[in-house]
């Protein structure tokens, strides 16, 4: 005849009925929150952190905030147990992470219309480049990983797990 196996087991209880899942969250929101904060002062700081933007080519430092759209578009989600940044701006990326784009006709129509509305320069260089031409869009990265991001995270994490701990109660 066989003997059921014994059993024990330990209920750990947090006095909020924070399980584990829900420590996770809280961790996950906590980051969203001090990263949305750290990347909205990238626009503050013209930098990606400490690293700041290269300048204009036309002078005076780079914000990348003409018409605010861009900062405005930053988003964040977190789904299940992963937290994503996005934009919604299709020029996001060229920026974030610099490379090339190629001259279009339409593009060239552009650029007179606004060299006739400014006048300025750099608008009738641009429009005089011919179709195919690259242009290079320099690396100005304001969304991303990055030693103060580690950190952040680290922090955050820490924070809630010493919290969670502080607040066990085994019965």
């Amino acid at each position: 005849m066989g003997h059921p196996n014994p059993t024990a087991s330990a209920q750990i209880r947090n006095p909020k009925n924070q399980t584990m899942d829900d420590l996770i969250t809280s961790i996950l929101r906590d980051i969203q929150k001090e990263l949305t904060e750290e990347f909205d002062l990238n626009f503050e700081r013209g930098a990606f952190f400490n690293e700041p933007w290269p300048a204009k080519r036309t002078g005076g430092t780079s914000r990348l905030q003409k018409s605010g759209k861009l900062r405005k578009s930053i988003q964040s989600v977190i789904t299940g147990n992963r937290l994503r940044f996005t934009s919604s701006e299709p020029y996001a990326a060229i920026h974030n992470e610099g490379g090339e784009i190629t001259v279009t006709e339409m593009m060239k129509k552009y650029f007179w219309a606004k060299f006739k509305q400014t006048g300025q320069q750099h608008w009738k260089y641009l429009a005089l480049m011919k179709t195919g031409s690259k242009i290079t869009i320099p690396k100005r990265q304001f969304l991303g990983s990055s030693p103060e991001v580690e950190r952040a995270i680290e922090r955050v994490i820490d924070d809630n797990v010493r919290d969670y701990l502080s607040n066990l109660n085994f019965k």
